[in-house]
């Protein structure tokens, strides 16, 4: 059984109207990225136990903090992101959530992918044994400018971690967005480390995002794939259809349910099961 969640925040700033379409949609999850325009991260804990009960109100659960953790360059101060990375743990346990999304780290103009690798594979192995302490696995997102962006540098990340706490998150969106085909080649590098799937499109050149489906980031067949390897998890709406920037995206109610039915359509002409 496949999970339908989503980065609710795209469809409002509210999270109870958050909720309210998912549940309309038929979702049982979402990817708490922002709530009343709060970063999850800067919710304080009144905040997130008010989130909580907004959640249970709707019969909705977390799948994954949508953190912004590892969204800052790589020579930037550690130490304080360690901060918020202990914070974000604390709200995964608060709101029940497996995991948290991170990325790893922007790289400046003046810094080759190789002469920070080393750093980045220290901050991610800081950052997976903080999780690995609390029972919750991190999740890294192939976001666009950072040092993981393309299926190499990816692979050698989460190998040279080499932990039970740092796992993928699949966009084939920002890999389109890199000059990246993200299936088979993409696919077949990195699906034995892929633990959860974020939705969204984007065509080749232009880089535009479109609805699941429309694009060259071949969901069809990624999702064929995924069936026939006996994938068990969690699909995450990440539209992105009115906005884009470097904290998340917006598409509005409309934009959000048109996403949700085409990608539900491709699950449904695949025969694939899902809640």
């Amino acid at each position: 059984m496949w999970t339908l969640s989503g980065f609710a925040d795209e469809i409002d700033a509210d999270l109870a109207t958050q909720c309210a379409v998912l549940t309309e949609l038929g979702l049982t999850h979402l990817e708490l990225r922002s709530a009343w325009g709060v970063n999850v991260l800067d919710l304080d804990d009144a905040q997130v136990d008010r989130a909580a009960a907004v959640l249970q109100d709707h019969g909705l659960a977390v799948s994954s903090i949508g953190s912004p953790i590892g969204k800052i360059q790589v020579d930037d101060p550690f130490d304080p992101h360690l901060v918020r990375m202990d914070r974000a743990l604390d709200v995964a346990e608060r709101l029940g959530a497996p995991y948290i999304r991170i990325f790893s780290f922007f790289l400046r103009p003046e810094h080759s992918p190789d002469a920070v690798r080393d750093e980045v594979v220290r901050r991610m192995a800081a950052l997976a044994d903080r999780a690995r302490e609390r029972d919750v696995v991190l999740l890294h997102e192939n976001e666009k400018a950072i040092f993981g962006d393309v299926p190499e540098r990816v692979l050698d990340l989460v190998t040279a971690v080499d932990s039970p706490a740092l796992r993928l998150a699949w966009d084939p969106a920002n890999f389109v967005q890199v000059g990246v085909d993200p299936f088979p080649e993409a696919y077949a590098m990195l699906r034995p480390y892929v633990d959860y799937i974020q939705i969204k499109d984007a065509l080749h050149g232009s880089g535009k995002v479109v609805v699941a489906g429309e694009g060259d980031g071949r969901i069809p067949a990624t999702v064929r794939a995924l069936r026939e390897d006996g994938y068990d998890g969690f699909f995450s709406m990440e539209p992105h259809l009115a906005e884009a920037h470097h904290l998340g995206g917006f598409s509005g109610p409309d934009g959000f349910r048109r996403a949700t039915r085409a990608f539900m359509a491709i699950l449904d002409a695949e025969g694939v099961t899902y809640r």
